[in-house]
């Protein structure tokens, strides 16, 4: 295809990727909380774009920037991740319970110092 008819069909490549902050949140039977906190730690071994990984017994918090065109492709993805990891990483048993996505500029002006509730 060409240049021309990408502009045509109104393809712009520096438009289609856009920036996501993704907050997974996921719960399940308890396990001991020492087991639950190696199991993300080896999480964030094997995937080491996580921001923050937090364990308790019972839950996980998992946060992350992923790219995509839309937030279903990067919910998708985001819905995969405790699965796909669950074996390698020895993670427990545990399904998502919550999902956040938000767009770059919607987490820069919630992270802004001073902002109000």
């Amino acid at each position: 295809m060409t240049e021309a008819g990408d502009v045509a069909r109104g393809t712009d490549v520096e438009t289609a990727v856009r920036h996501w902050h993704v907050t997974l949140t996921l719960g399940g039977a308890a396990v001991e909380p020492l087991l639950a906190r190696a199991a993300v730690q080896r999480l964030t071994e094997e995937r080491p774009f996580l921001d923050s990984v937090a364990a308790t017994g019972d839950t996980a918090e998992v946060r992350f920037w992923d790219e995509g065109e839309s937030m279903l492709d990067v919910a998708s993805l985001a819905m995969r991740l405790w699965n796909e990891h669950r074996e390698s990483a020895r993670l427990p048993d545990w399904e998502v319970v919550g999902l956040e996505i938000v767009e770059k500029h919607i987490h820069d002006r919630r992270t802004r110092p001073g902002r109000r509730a």
